[in-house]
């Protein structure tokens, strides 16, 4: 038992006392009542006593209480008058009620501030981020003048009962410029790549080669140099490159134009020299693997777009700069013969195969989509093409097909999706985005994906593919299959209907063998009329029919041919064959004299669809991506949803004007 309890036992509060004095005081009355008299004037002093001294000494704490109360209030009020750092009070309103000399300082205000209103003194400041921090730990931040604060809120009740805030002000300048140069002078890692350095000295007298290499050297050193950047060259023609965060802005600004300085580089070289350019900047991570593998996937993507350009990964933000000019086409046909072999191993493992193509399929993608079919039951593979329904622009293929005996060919998604299993084989074809595909799902079960495209590399990449075949010079996808039966096996025969869907496919992406042909696409036509294709019947599967023929008049009647020589054209016609009637007036669009691109926009289904077409001086792909599409450098396309023809074109005009700019800006 401690002291104060035992104190507290032995003297218990005195008004028992007081209690047992007058209880003997009545007992004494009985007994002998002068004893008990005197007994009652002791009492009746005890108690006026003890009245006496609680009132004195409650009113002596009461005083010191009182006193206590004002030095607080007077030390709180030094507090905040001597506080080293700038404080502001305000209503709830945002009137200025009070503030401190270290305010004043901070905002540099010569004239008496008390009534204003925060928000005409402070104009970017806003009450309701105010309100959103009272209380708690957050804050935020608010530059005045040359310093940066953070800004802590917290409401106290007034006298009159009313909410009032008061804003601590802490300097941060220190710190945020710490850490603006710690971010500024971040190494970043760029991948350079000579995209076609065989090409060049192949195509260059042996005299000029070593003047070449020394003038390609030469500028790109020189354009590292300005940048203050290491850059060391590990092959003939790749260099590694390190800078600072810091100089990023300025090349994005200029759009990497070191892209221009060498595409224009004359040492005796016939062909221009190309560039690809891969950066990295990881916002989430300081890690320089982090950064090396960013730098290396956005090279990748670089390359996989044709080149010619540079690529900036930020974590999962893709930025593209050039990538004005032609993919240049290989010489040798070495990568086909081993994607060939590569790809008949992988379906030599496989217990099935199915072949997927994009969203609304065309000739290009269903014929090639025959010719894996062909590869697959060569190498006695259960084999299937995932299509879920016909449009008009296969409609002839498919009857063409049904009418020989492949309806057992085609399965639908739904059934594809159940009978997956972990060795099923799925093969892509004219789509290497996930969001093209006819389903999505497919790719989400299968454990083994190829992909066989020729577009553009996208943003929207099948990253978990097993193997990749893009090749963005290549006229078709239909070219690119062809050459695969052509080394997979000499013992591959085709059908006359797929040989002849191989070369229609051809056909229709490189507009009758006249735009975008390289001497691949007439070798692989010359392959394909070998296994039996027929011109003739690849024509009547490209037919058009009446309607589809009188819009495409309409719509070219109509187009506008603006300033920068594009043609563009509205729809207003409804039809289920609307897609084809877009792609196909884009086409026929490129035949007008002076028109160097052209883009066409139609609704379906409360959808805006633009498709763009250029004859190589234009990257409509460049343009259209802006607007969420993609494609190729010549073809591709976009879809806005909830968007008018009106609306489609105006937000087309201006990515245009901004393609037009960038270039003149170079």
């Amino acid at each position: 038992m401690n002291s104060k309890k035992i104190i507290k036992f032995f003297i218990p509060n005195q008004n028992i006392y007081l209690w047992i004095i007058g209880i003997l005081v009545l007992i004494l009355f009985r007994y002998n009542i002068i004893i008990s008299l005197i007994g009652g004037v002791i009492f009746v002093y005890l108690v006026y006593y003890k009245a006496t001294t609680t009132y004195k000494s409650e009113e002596r704490w009461k005083e010191i209480v009182e006193n206590l109360t004002l030095d607080i209030d007077a030390a709180t009020q030094n507090i905040l008058l001597d506080l080293p750092f700038p404080l502001l009070i305000i209503k709830k309103d945002g009137e200025v009620i009070w503030y401190n000399s270290y305010f004043r300082e901070a905002c540099k205000v010569e004239t008496n501030i008390l009534s204003m209103k925060i928000t005409d003194l402070l104009t970017d400041i806003d009450l309701n981020d105010i309100n959103k921090i009272i209380g708690n730990k957050n804050s935020i931040n608010y530059s005045l003048g040359e310093k940066i604060f953070k800004v802590f809120s917290n409401a106290v009740e007034s006298i009159n009962s009313e909410d009032i805030l008061m804003l601590y002000w802490l300097d941060i300048t220190d710190y945020e410029l710490i850490k603006q140069n710690y971010i500024s002078e971040k190494p970043l890692i760029a991948y350079i790549q000579i995209d076609n350095y065989d090409e060049v000295l192949q195509d260059s007298s042996e005299s000029y080669r070593p003047l070449i290499n020394a003038v390609i050297d030469r500028k790109i050193n020189a354009w590292a140099k300005e940048l203050d950047a290491f850059i060391k060259k590990y092959e003939t023609d790749k260099y590694i490159m390190v800078f600072e965060q810091k100089y990023l802005s300025p090349l994005e600004e200029k759009r990497f134009n070191i892209l221009d300085i060498i595409r224009e580089t004359q040492s005796g070289n016939k062909i221009p020299v190309t560039l690809s350019i891969g950066v990295g900047n990881s916002q989430n991570s300081l890690s320089f693997m982090d950064s090396q593998r960013l730098s290396k996937s956005a090279l990748d993507i670089a390359l996989a777009r044709g080149g010619d350009q540079c690529v900036v990964k930020k974590d999962e933000k893709i930025s593209y700069y050039g990538g004005k000019s032609q993919a240049i086409e290989k010489r040798t046909k070495v990568k086909a013969r081993v994607k060939a072999h590569g790809i008949k191993e992988l379906i030599q493992n496989s217990d099935k195969v199915y072949i997927l193509g994009h969203q609304i399929p065309d000739v290009d993608c269903l014929g090639a989509a025959l010719g894996i079919y062909r590869c697959s039951k060569f190498l006695d593979k259960e084999t299937n093409i995932i299509f879920n329904k016909s449009n008009p622009s296969v409609d002839i293929l498919y009857e063409t097909l049904i009418k020989n005996n492949y309806s057992d060919v085609f399965i639908s998604s739904e059934i594809a999706s159940k009978n997956i299993t972990s060795n099923t084989l799925v093969i892509a074809v004219d789509v290497h985005r996930r969001s093209f595909v006819e389903d999505s799902n497919i790719l989400d079960k299968a454990e083994k994906i190829i992909i066989i495209d020729h577009h553009r590399r996208g943003s929207d990449f099948i990253d978990d593919a097993v193997m990749v075949y893009l090749e963005p010079y290549a006229s078709s996808t239909c070219e690119l299959v062809s050459e695969i039966i052509e080394y997979m096996d000499e013992g591959i025969k085709l059908e006359e209907v797929e040989a002849t869907a191989l070369l229609a496919g051809i056909y229709m992406d490189t507009k009758n063998f006249s735009f975008r042909t390289g001497v691949r696409t007439f070798e692989a036509a010359s392959f394909l009329k070998r296994k039996g294709a027929d011109i003739n019947k690849c024509k009547q599967l490209l037919k058009d029919d009446k309607d589809i023929f009188v819009a495409k008049i309409e719509a070219v009647k109509d187009a506008e041919i603006t300033e920068e020589n594009m043609a563009i054209a509205s729809i207003d016609y409804t039809s289920d064959k609307i897609k084809l009637i877009v792609a196909q007036t884009a086409d026929e669009l490129l035949n007008l004299q002076g028109v160097n691109a052209s883009f066409v926009i139609a609704q379906d289904d409360g959808v805006a669809i633009i498709s763009g077409r250029s004859l190589g001086d234009v990257n409509v792909q460049v343009i259209l991506e802006k607007l969420g599409g993609g494609g190729h450098l010549s073809v591709a396309g976009a879809q806005l949803e909830n968007v008018s023809n009106e609306e489609a074109k105006i937000m087309l005009k201006q990515e245009i004007k901004d393609y037009i700019r960038e270039g003149e800006d170079k």
